[in-house]
Formats: C-alpha cells, sequence, structure tokens
C-alpha cells in the first residue's frame, strides 16, 4: 500500500463500515438532563452525555474511533476544545467525521469553522531522535461557553513492510477514564477481525467496596467483539494511591512462541558477518589489550561513546535489527544496532552475552501484561562475566570503569533474545562497594568554624557528579553545596533569610581524585563559618550535622494501595566529626543514641564516640536493591526509615556554657530530664 502523503494526514469524511452511524435526532435524544447530569453540575464539572470508542483491528491496519458529547461550561475545557494537538505516526491519518456543537437546542456544523494544519513533531525530535511523526493542530472557531460540543473523528494506520512486527502481532491497552468526567454512557467495544485469536485479560477492576477483583482472561476469535458498556459512569480510581482500570489485548501467544519468533532476526545480525571482516582495526586494537578486564572496558567504552545513539521512533516498532557492518561503519545506531554490535565484539572477545527485551517504564506491569513483543521498548545487553550477570545499556553515555564498577541499572523483568526463554526476573542486588562515602569535619573554635567534606562518588553517582562537574558553572556548584550545608548545620532554623554565600565564606569545591578504572570520582569541599553554632530560641547552643539525603522520604511518605514500593536507593556510608573548644554535654540522649536496624532490605548502623570537646558518628547503610517491597513487608519497612529519622541520620552536640551560673543551669536541667 502506497504511503500517505503530508497532504493526506488528515481527511473529512465517513466513519469506517463497522460504525452504526447516528443521525442529528439520533444524536440529540442522547443529550438529556438528569439528576446525574445536574449533580456534576452542582459540583461545578463538565459532562459528558456520551461517549462511544471503537477499536477495530485487521491484519493490515487498525483504527481507533471516538464520538462523543460533552458540555463546555468550565473556561479551561472550552480553551482546550478550541484548539487542540494530536500526534500521528508515519503512515496514520486522522479523518475527522462530524464536528457540531448544540446551542439553543440547535444542532450547528462547526466544521467551516475548522482549521487545520500539519505540522512537524518538533517536540520528538533533535539530540539523536529522527522523526517521521506530524502533529495536528486543530482549531475550532467560536465556540462559546456552555455550547455543547459533539465530536467524531478516527484515527487509522495502515500497516506497512516495516511494520511486520505489528501484522504479526497486536498489543492494544484500554485504560479506565480521567475521574474528572461523567459520562450518562460510556461504551468501548474491540472489534478482531485478523486472522488470529486476541486475549484480553482486565485488571485492577474494583467490586462495588472498592477491592481489586482477580484478573478476567478471555479470548476473541477472528470477528467477535468485545464490549464495555456503562450507564451514568464514573471511573472513581484514587489515582494517587489506585491503580486505574486497565484491559490488556493481544494476540494469543505465549513467551517462549514469541522468543522463538524474535530469536532468529538477531541472530542472522550475530552471524552475517565476523568482527575481523568489517572492524579490522579494532580488532587489531583489541588484540594490543593484554587483559581481558581492559578488553571488556574497551570494547563497553567503544560501542557506548563512540556509536552515535540515533533514536528512530518509527523503527523501533519492529525487531530487525541494523547489521552490525552498518553501525560500525557509520558510527551510529538505535538501541538495537548498538546492542547488536556490542555482543558481535564480545563474542569476539569469547566473553558470553545475550540481548534482552526491557521496558524500564511498563516494568511493574509485566506481572499483569498478557504475553507480546509489544510491550518492550528497548533492548541491553546482559554480560555474564566471571560468574555474575551484569546488564549494560549500550545507548549510555559517559559510563566508566571495569564492568563491576559502572552504571546499576534498574529493571525487574526481561526476556532474553533466544530461542525457548520465558519471562524473567532478576535478582535482587546489593552493592559491593559504597555509592556514596563522605568524611565530614566540622571544627568551631571560638567564634570561627571551618568545614571541610571529602566525598567519594562510585557507580552512577560518579558518571553523574562528573558529568554535572564537567557542564556545570563553578560558581554554581558551590552555591548548590552551600545551599545543602545550610540544612544540614541548621542554620535554616536560626537564620532564614541570611544568603548562604554570606554564611560559607571562601568556600571552594573541586574533583581532587578521578579513578576511572574504579569509577571513583573524589570530591573536596571547604569552608570557612562566622557563628558556626546553631542557637535556639532559649539562646542554647549546639554543634550539629545532619546529613537530610540519608531520610528516603520516598519511602516513609509512600502510599499506595495497588502499586508496590520500587526499592532502588544508593548504598552510603559517612564519617561525621564535629569538634570545639567547648565543652559538651557527654550524656545527651540524642546525642549518644545509637542504632541498628537489621533486616532483608537494608541494614543500617549508626555508632557513636563521644569526647570532652567533639563527638563522632560512623554511620553505614547498606540497601539490598532492585526489588520490589511486597504489601504485607512494607510497613515494617517504612518503620525502619522512621527510625533513622529519630535522630539517627547525623550527629548534634550541645554546648555547656562557660560560668558558674550556667554550670548549674546545665546540672539542674540534667537532674530534672
Amino acid at each position: 500500500m502506497e504511503p500517505i502523503r503530508n497532504d493526506e494526514k488528515f481527511t473529512f469524511g465517513k466513519p469506517g463500515s463497522w460504525i452504526e452511524q447516528m443521525d442529528d435526532e439520533q444524536l440529540k435524544s442522547k443529550m438529556k438532563e438528569s439528576a446525574f447530569s445536574g449533580k456534576q453540575a452542582e459540583e461545578g464539572r463538565d459532562y459528558c452525555y456520551f461517549l462511544n470508542k471503537i477499536f477495530y483491528t485487521e491484519n493490515e491496519r487498525e483504527s481507533d474511533y471516538v464520538c462523543m458529547a460533552y458540555t463546555l461550561n468550565e473556561p479551561a475545557n472550552l480553551e482546550y476544545a478550541s484548539a487542540y494537538d494530536m500526534v500521528l505516526e508515519e503512515n496514520e491519518r486522522y479523518r475527522i467525521h462530524r464536528i457540531s456543537v448544540l446551542r439553543d437546542g440547535q444542532l450547528i456544523d462547526k466544521i467551516p469553522d475548522t482549521g487545520i494544519k500539519v505540522l512537524d513533531d518538533e517536540n520528538r525530535s533533535g539530540g539523536g531522535i529522527l522523526n517521521s511523526t506530524k502533529k495536528i493542530n486543530v482549531s475550532i472557531r467560536d465556540l462559546r461557553l456552555y455550547d455543547v460540543l459533539i465530536l467524531e473523528d478516527s484515527r487509522e494506520k495502515v500497516f506497512t513492510d516495516r511494520d511486520f512486527m505489528r501484522k504479526e502481532f497486536f498489543k492494544y491497552v484500554w485504560v479506565g477514564s480521567h475521574s474528572y468526567w461523567a459520562y450518562g454512557e460510556y461504551n468501548f467495544s474491540f472489534i478482531n477481525k485478523r486472522d488470529k485469536t486476541i486475549a484480553y485479560k482486565k485488571a485492577f477492576f474494583r467490586n462495588k467496596e472498592g477491592h481489586v477483583q482477580e484478573p478476567e482472561t478471555g479470548y476473541l476469535k477472528s470477528g467477535e467483539t468485545f464490549e464495555f458498556r456503562q450507564q451514568e459512569y464514573i471511573n472513581d480510581t484514587d489515582t494517587a494511591r489506585e491503580i486505574s482500570p486497565f484491559i490488556d489485548f493481544a494476540t494469543e501467544r505465549n513467551w517462549k512462541d514469541l522468543s522463538d519468533y524474535i530469536a532468529p532476526f538477531y541472530e542472522e545480525a550475530y552471524r552475517r558477518e565476523s568482527l575481523d571482516q568489517f572492524a579490522p582495526e579494532l580488532v587489531q586494537q583489541l588484540a594490543a589489550i593484554g587483559d581481558t578486564d581492559e578488553k571488556l572496558k574497551y570494547a563497553l567504552d567503544f560501542v557506548q561513546n563512540h556509536i552515535y545513539y540515533v533514536y528512530n521512533a518509527h523503527e523501533m516498532n519492529g525487531h530487525k535489527p541494523q547489521w552490525p557492518s552498518v553501525t560500525y561503519t557509520n558510527k551510529q545506531g538505535d538501541c538495537k544496532a548498538k546492542t547488536v554490535l556490542l555482543k558481535v565484539i564480545l563474542d569476539h572477545l569469547g566473553i558470553a552475552s545475550s540481548v534482552v527485551l526491557v521496558n524500564y517504564n511498563t516494568d511493574f506491569y509485566f506481572k499483569y501484561y498478557l504475553p507480546s513483543l509489544l510491550s518492550f521498548n528497548h533492548v541491553v545487553v546482559k554480560v555474564d562475566y566471571k560468574g555474575k550477570a551484569y546488564f549494560v545499556d549500550a545507548t549510555t553515555r559517559d559510563d566508566s570503569g571495569f564492568i563491576e564498577n559502572r552504571n546499576f541499572i534498574n529493571f525487574l523483568h526481561y526476556l532474553e533474545i533466544k530461542p525457548g526463554q520465558e519471562l524473567q526476573s532478576r535478582e535482587p542486588f546489593r552493592f559491593p562497594k559504597y555509592c556514596i562515602d563522605e568524611n565530614v569535619e566540622f571544627r568551631a573554635e571560638k567564634d570561627m568554624g571551618t568545614l571541610q567534606l571529602t566525598t567519594v562518588f562510585r557507580y552512577n553517582r560518579a558518571n553523574n557528579m562528573r558529568r554535572y562537574f564537567k557542564n556545570t558553572n563553578k560558581r554554581e556548584i558551590i552555591d548548590s553545596w552551600n545551599n545543602i550545608m545550610f540544612h544540614n548545620l541548621n542554620y535554616n532554623n536560626d537564620r532564614t533569610n541570611t544568603d548562604p554565600r554570606v554564611i560559607f565564606r571562601d568556600a571552594a569545591i573541586g574533583i581532587i581524585k578521578d579513578d576511572k578504572d574504579l569509577n571513583e570520582l573524589t570530591v573536596q569541599y571547604s569552608a570557612t563559618i562566622d557563628n558556626p553554632y546553631y542557637t535556639d530560641a532559649k539562646g542554647n547552643r549546639f554543634l550539629m550535622y545532619f546529613d537530610r539525603s540519608v531520610l528516603k522520604n520516598t519511602a516513609r511518605d509512600f502510599i499506595h494501595k495497588d502499586m508496590t514500593f520500587w526499592h532502588n536507593f544508593d548504598s552510603e556510608r559517612y564519617e561525621i566529626h564535629l569538634y570545639t573548644d567547648q565543652k559538651i554535654d557527654m550524656k545527651e540522649r540524642y546525642t549518644i543514641q545509637e542504632s541498628t536496624i537489621n533486616n532483608k532490605f537494608f541494614t543500617y548502623e549508626s555508632r557513636k564516640k563521644i569526647e570532652k570537646n567533639g563527638a563522632s558518628v560512623f554511620i553505614t547503610y547498606d540497601p539490598v536493591v532492585n526489588q520490589e517491597i511486597p504489601f504485607e513487608d512494607f510497613e515494617d519497612f517504612r518503620y525502619a526509615h522512621q527510625v533513622v529519622a529519630d535522630s539517627n541520620f547525623g550527629l548534634g552536640i550541645d554546648i555547656i556554657e562557660p560560668g558558674l551560673i550556667n554550670l548549674l543551669k546545665f546540672n539542674l536541667k540534667k537532674n530534672f530530664r
């Protein structure tokens, strides 16, 4: 079939033959007021009298049809209805069947008042993204408050040879409507006109008590239709705490069948040409490196940094990878191309590896989705090296170090591109070394304080910090550290309106060591501080340092009925040393308080060393990451983080002010604690 030209990206006309059309009188009959619609008006919300949505699919094309009528009583909705955009894929057409308004009881055709522009989708181009999509801008003149807008349109996609995957397999996810809208009628139909059976799976539908029901699975043979019909319908999902109901439609297959289907495309790419044939220079460079660890590091660096990442949205709908010789010669390719080239290099080195399919964005939902290759949107390389499995994203840039020191990717589900594979889940992970290893030394003498932080960043923390220092103005970096120290030293509570630049005099920061093999970046910050003590409202002085990055507020604040908490925190170690020339309270409860947490998700230890003129705390945090926290374990998990927040994320010391009267006050306070 011929591709669609730009001037054919939209058309006006009748809907497909599978649509039951309504005349004007039938439309008007559906726009009647009721107690249900009146309630929405009382609450100040717009109302949809009816929505008919039909998804139609056959082997060579698919169509998404909508006919709806809704009020324009709210200015924001009027503004949105007057001008809106939609993005169309290559060979996708937008077809307008009807645009009308009901005004003062009369139907008025608004197609003559409709303007349409076809634009390049500039928001999706640039930065390595090759984009063939177009943006349709629709503007409707003279819409008025209190009109009822009737829209009837469809989006039709005609498959080309490049859409071979979408011809062979189908996937579509219906998601429950936005909870703002109330519908007099809500009708959704799915029509299967493909040769193959399509399965569907209903998930996160709720009973009258609001409890999630067990998923329901069914099958649609060719010619069969699925229907979901509701009267006076509101999707009352609490989107902050609940997952909206959805229905997953996919060609009936299992994971083994799917892996058998996709594996030959990649096998052909691996075996087509040897590395010696198309990359003799690279082979010579690898041969000159004696150590296998170094060879592997060189291969990773070469593909990640020397092969330009090009993302072609349309090409990603298929799974035929570019030949590795083309990727090597052109020095560019999408994730499939870069990943296949990396595997071919690893095969040459005799290092076991495989390409795996992933989707970082929908990883949680794989346990609820039906098996489908179209659920994935990315590929990475699984490298089996020295008894351990490493996952490497070939599209990552500026990753450093031997493979065990490089960026760790958080995701759970993947499908290896090999024959006979099932969907797999990764094992939880514990970092061998601390991602953040920090030493803090804060000295207060008389009315002057000196602060020095020496921090070692590892893994992706090192990559990100290296990138940050390279791309950020030094003054901005210093300001960022100053602001962090402003809160860590609790100055935000006794000198709120003071500019941190005034407080932290002579502030300096820099990279003092960068070990690219170990992927360790050492940063040192120093500053001089007038009046280093925090002073409370009663005039009591304290020297304190509490690092709020240790607090895992996302865990403490997490509330969700349906979605498990994803545990992906970095490991951390801190030494905090506070020194003063003043006498301190060596028995103050929070100063001497220590903690030990040891559960199956993380260990946390805070140990103190108290002296007459200072104190030290040694904090270690070792999480077991890349895992979901089961619902039955989460409250204990949350409570453990509350324990950390109970003054166990830093150190504070109380100053005993000099003088007999102050000593008497201190002893009196101590005796009556």
